[in-house]
């Protein structure tokens, strides 16, 4: 606007043919538009967003002012409405389009009137009735399409700011399941190593603690798993906490950890358990992971509930999966009844993860039998 005003000042002082009183007031109206949309006319600068919101009354007091103000300066001397290309943008900046159009449209078709009782010739009316006309055709072209392109630039920010908080909040969404599935995963993991592990050691202790009068050999026996079984836990909480596989697995061969397993059943309880794994080494530790923890599980449904005489567990590898069936001939149970803990939902949400099932077929009376299956 600065630079426009300064431009206009030396045109009409070099090119006017007005007088110096007129040339002198054309120059101060010019001076003084552009003074006041420096001092307080961009107050009024509307927002892309706000385009179709109505007009502040102070915009339209002022974009008054400024119709007016130019409106002497043409008056004053004529070479003065050059200006319309710094005036008219003023219109679409305080304004809304309707409005705007009015203003450019008053601005544009002002100096007919003037120039007419300046000069009454026909051919000069012409002349400034098409410069006229050409000039608010152009301005509402290049106007509206400035204003259009402001509100498309407001509606893609918005959309843009939307985006961002959708990404936002599936972020935070995604930051949840997160955390409920590692807590999960956690629940499970202390449940099937920590929880089980204690609860062998309690049993071993409160056997030994029956048997140390009456039989002191079985009782130092029932003590010595209970110290390993607690050396084992320690070691299981330390897997878990530097998140690495079971401990067992680490060592040994998942054969070899699923045999200590079902020999650790046949030592603490006297069943008759036995074992029979045919399947080629190197499967996933992910699918390793959730077969030996199926096993825990199910091993210590047994100690805990069973109360069997033989166990089997047989461990097999087909057609791309591995099937793993833990059989006992225990008291068994209704597997439809309502149950609570983590052991069966764990078990069962561990295999799913892997696309596998896991069926439990059991009655009062009758043992049970749980089968895992999960693709390899």
């Amino acid at each position: 606007m600065a630079v426009s005003v300064v431009a206009l000042i030396a045109l009409v002082a070099s090119g006017s043919e007005a007088t110096p009183t007129r040339r002198g007031l054309s120059i101060g109206c010019l001076v003084l538009i552009g003074l006041s949309w420096a001092v307080f006319g961009r107050r009024f600068a509307r927002d892309d967003d706000a385009a179709d919101t109505p007009d502040h009354p102070g915009a339209l007091v002022y974009a008054t002012g400024v119709v007016v103000v130019f409106g002497v300066s043409v008056a004053s001397d004529g070479i003065s409405s050059f200006a319309l290309f710094a005036v008219c943008p003023i219109a679409f900046l305080c304004l809304r389009l309707r409005s705007a159009l009015v203003a450019i449209a008053v601005l544009n078709l002002a100096p007919i009137p003037i120039n007419g009782l300046r000069e009454a010739s026909l051919d000069a009316a012409r002349d400034t009735v098409g410069i006229a006309v050409l000039g608010l055709t152009f301005t509402a072209l290049i106007g509206a399409s400035i204003v259009n392109i402001g509100r498309q630039s407001a509606e893609r920010a918005h959309l843009i700011a939307e985006l961002e908080a959708s990404r936002a909040a599936v972020a935070a969404l995604s930051h949840q399941a997160g955390v409920a599935a590692e807590r999960a995963r956690l629940a499970a993991d202390i449940h099937d190593t920590l929880a089980q592990g204690f609860t062998s050691i309690v049993t071993l202790v409160q056997a030994a603690e029956s048997e140390l009068d009456t039989d002191r050999g079985s009782a130092d026996r029932r003590l010595a798993l209970a110290v390993r079984t607690a050396r084992e836990n320690l070691a299981e909480a330390r897997a878990m906490v530097t998140v690495l596989a079971p401990a067992d697995l680490r060592p040994g061969t998942l054969v070899e950890v699923i045999e200590k397993q079902v020999a650790r059943l046949a030592e603490e309880t006297g069943a008759d358990a036995t074992c029979a794994v045919d399947v080629p080494p190197g499967l996933p530790t992910r699918v390793e992971v959730v077969l030996v923890r199926a096993v825990q599980e199910a091993l210590t449904n047994v100690r805990k509930h069973a109360d069997a005489a033989s166990v089997s567990v047989d461990l097999i590898a087909h057609d791309g999966a591995v099937t793993l069936t833990i059989d006992d001939d225990g008291a068994g149970f209704d597997p439809g009844a309502q149950r609570s803990g983590y052991g069966l939902a764990g078990m069962r949400s561990r295999v799913e993860q892997l696309g596998g099932t896991l069926t439990i077929r059991s009655a009062p009376g009758a043992g049970t039998t749980v089968t895992c299956e999960v693709p390899r």
